[in-house]
């Protein structure tokens, strides 16, 4: 026996591609397994009982072969030479159809195409799609997808806007310009609970008055079409009886619901993406190191921050992994005093949160007992009144963020761990903050201290209460419009130039503006859940908020291109989608509270809006269902009993434990591929050592096939002689 062949062939007794296979790690793994699954049967040794090749591993390559024709041509792995051949088979294969057949695959031919022209077509339409090219290309994947979440969010104020002046506005528009039978709603209570005068300004008007108008929503702007005490019809008689109010609370469910399925769709492939990235660290690495720099990148400037990104983010993960080690080390004296020291400091967040929430709770109360006084004041004074509890409420979104950034640097957590919880921290206080107004004014709403509340609400004060909480939100939506272009241009672009033309060492120190995204996308996030609450109560607010989002896009295109950078803490695209969404969908919860309870518990105003004649407004579903055909009534009555619900929660429950059942095997069929591809390194590693111990045999027994010395400066010629034998190895198998 040849040196060579005595390296991977030991016995020459059995055949030769056996006996290198049996010798590989996943081979050896394979019979491990079978032996310990088998352990009550009798087991041969591995000489003995010969596998066929043809099974496991080895088989799925040649089934590989089987189905490639099922593939398009150009997924094949082939050379473009045998990739027209192929073609070629394919056509004359499909020349030998006639009929029926023939036809088939044209049309199927032809849907494809008109398919692919459509997406095209469709791509090309796409809003912004050059803007966000562009930043894509100088700034990465990173901030393109704070540009992307906002363009999605516009889609979707357009689409609630086209939802509510369908079904809603526009029926009253139609209908105050032409000859329409109409119902208006009423009040059974019309002596007390009727009146309802506004707050128009009666007589000479001053300019600023209209100006105090226009940025609080009072004045000539509560009596039209953004508010809610505008729609007072309740039927519109034509070829068919047209209920508005019904329209009007299905209007603001749909809305809901298609925000809910909309975020929850965007949302499933990003869980599915990060769930994958952050199931093992060392992919985590391998993904960094190798796949980690970003194409789309042409901009200097920004390539070189990706490459410090990089380098920060191997630094980050080094230390994650330094922090779990010193975890894992720590004694019991050192856990019990961190743990000590973050209860404390936690205590401080909750203080420093309860002392905001107490702050909009008192400016609330306060702004709305100077509305009610009506006194006349300064300009500048009367606008601070009607917008302070916003800007008690952005004051508190800017310092809670700056102390908590300080308190987590006390708390020793790991690096991403830190920014995922300060996030989550400001998060609550900002969609917190929203709750604890509406609250306050519901306070003031349902409270009637002086005298009883024969209307079920404080009538006195708030005679259309849905506006006055539809005119709050207008002014936090228009407040937080103003908040960010202020801070654009009187903030950013003044440190731009200081930056620029300032040599000055603490100027140096405070350097460029960052373009942080995460905080970024919470001023999105905290205006669309405003958005969501106020659309009830004010139906223009998306289009509001849209025209907002498109300006806003605008601004922060210009900013980022003229004086930002992209944030040293980088923020990738795939997880930072998915942190997007779920911080929307809390919003989008927090948002759905609030509009719930006063649609289902809350009495509504008797003198404004479509649901004067019912005690709340979703009292029109059942007097609506009750009017419906005795068959469809009892159907419906049906669905919304106890026993559907018991059986539809029990039938919802079989299916989450069938999906987790699904999920586990699937998991575990991703571990096996796992380990499957561990295998494949082994085996790779077992054969590059035979490889080496045959190249030495070679070379002991044949010292002229050895290269020369200046051959192994040449990497080519040097490979050449490597390959060698292992060219006589295949030939052998």
């Amino acid at each position: 026996m040849d040196a060579p062949d005595a390296v991977f062939f030991p016995d020459r007794r059995a055949p030769a591609s056996h006996l290198l296979l049996e010798q590989l790690p996943s081979y050896q793994s394979l019979l491990y397994r079978r032996k310990s699954s088998s352990s009550g049967r009798r087991q041969g040794s591995g000489r003995g009982r010969q596998p066929s090749i043809n099974s496991g591993k080895w088989a799925e390559q040649k089934t590989v072969h089987s189905g490639e024709e099922l593939k398009p041509v150009r997924e094949l792995p082939k050379s473009m030479q045998e990739k027209r051949q192929e073609k070629q088979q394919r056509l004359q294969q499909g020349g030998a159809l006639t009929g029926w057949g023939l036809w088939r695959l044209n049309v199927h031919r032809s849907l494809k195409r008109l398919k692919e022209d459509g997406m095209d077509v469709l791509s090309s339409l796409q809003l912004w799609r050059a803007d966000i090219h562009l930043i894509e290309g100088m700034f990465g994947t990173g901030i393109l997808s704070y540009f992307s979440f906002l363009r999605f969010l516009v889609l979707l104020n357009f689409i609630m806007f086209l939802l509510m002046f369908v079904f809603v506005m526009l029926p009253m528009i139609i209908t105050s310009h032409s000859a329409h039978n109409v119902t208006y709603s009423s009040s059974s209570n019309v002596s007390v609970c009727s009146e309802y005068l506004g707050s128009s300004r009666q007589g000479l008007v001053v300019f600023h008055e209209h100006i105090t108008d226009l940025l609080s929503g009072t004045g000539f702007l509560e009596h039209t079409y953004l508010f809610y005490g505008y729609y007072k019809l309740e039927f519109i008689h034509s070829h068919f009886t047209y209920n508005l109010p019904l329209a009007y609370l299905l209007a603001t469910v749909t809305y809901l619901l298609l925000s809910l399925v909309w975020i929850v769709k965007r949302s499933a492939a990003g869980f599915k993406r990060k769930l994958i990235q952050d199931e093992d660290r060392f992919q985590s690495f391998c993904n960094k190191v190798f796949a980690g720099w970003d194409f789309c990148i042409t901009n200097e400037n920004a390539a070189r921050l990706k490459r410090s990104s990089l380098l920060y983010e191997l630094k980050m993960d080094l230390e994650e992994e330094r922090i779990k080690r010193k975890m894992a080390n720590r004694t019991r004296g050192e856990k019990c005093r961190i743990y000590a020291l973050r209860a404390a400091l936690n205590l401080f967040v909750m203080a420093v949160l309860v002392a905001c929430f107490y702050c909009i709770y008192e400016a609330t109360v306060f702004s709305q007992r100077k509305q009610a006084e009506d006194q006349k004041s300064n300009f500048l004074l009367e606008l601070v009144v009607e917008y302070l509890p916003s800007i008690v409420i952005t004051l508190a979104n800017f310092i809670t963020p700056l102390i908590f950034n300080l308190i987590i640097n006390f708390e020793d957590y790991s690096p991403a761990f830190e920014i995922r919880f300060t996030l989550m921290r400001c998060v609550f206080m900002r969609l917190a903050s929203i709750g604890v107004l509406l609250f306050s004014l519901w306070d003031q709403i349902t409270s009637c201290r002086n005298s009883g509340c024969p209307c079920g609400y404080n009538h006195q004060l708030y005679p259309c209460w849905e506006t006055h909480i539809g005119q709050e939100m207008y002014k936090l939506v228009i407040f937080d419009f103003l908040i960010i272009a202020a801070v654009i241009i009187f903030v950013e672009f003044p440190r731009k130039i200081i930056v620029n033309y300032c040599d000055c060492g603490l100027v140096k120190w405070w350097g460029q503006q960052e373009f942080a995204i995460p905080q970024n996308v919470l001023e999105i996030v905290y205006g669309q859940t405003i958005c969501w609450i106020g659309t009830f109560y004010c139906p223009l607010l998306p289009a509001i908020n849209t025209v907002k989002y498109i300006l806003v896009f605008y601004l922060k295109k210009v900013s980022l291109v003229t004086n930002c950078r992209p944030a040293t803490r980088p923020f990738r695209a795939s997880s930072s989608n998915f942190f997007f969404l779920v911080v929307l969908l809390i919003g989008l919860a927090l948002a759905s509270v609030p509009v719930i309870v006063s649609i289902a518990e809350i009495r509504s105003s008797r003198a404004c809006g479509p649901f004067m004649s019912y005690n709340t407004s979703w009292e029109v579903v059942p007097r609506v269902v009750s009017q419906l055909p005795p068959s469809l009534c009892s159907f419906l009555q049906a669905l919304a009993s106890e026993a559907f619900a018991v059986s539809f929660f029990v039938i919802t429950c079989l299916g989450m434990f069938y999906v987790i059942a699904l999920a586990g095997a699937h998991k575990r069929v991703i571990e096996h591929l796992r380990d499957q591809l561990a295998m494949e390194g082994h085996d790779k590693r077992f054969l590059i050592q035979k490889l080496c111990q045959a190249q030495q045999a070679v070379y002991a027994h044949s010292p002229e096939r050895r290269p020369p010395r200046g051959f192994r400066g040449n990497r080519y010629k040097a490979g050449m002689y490597l390959v060698e034998p292992l060219v006589e190895l295949e030939m052998q198998v």
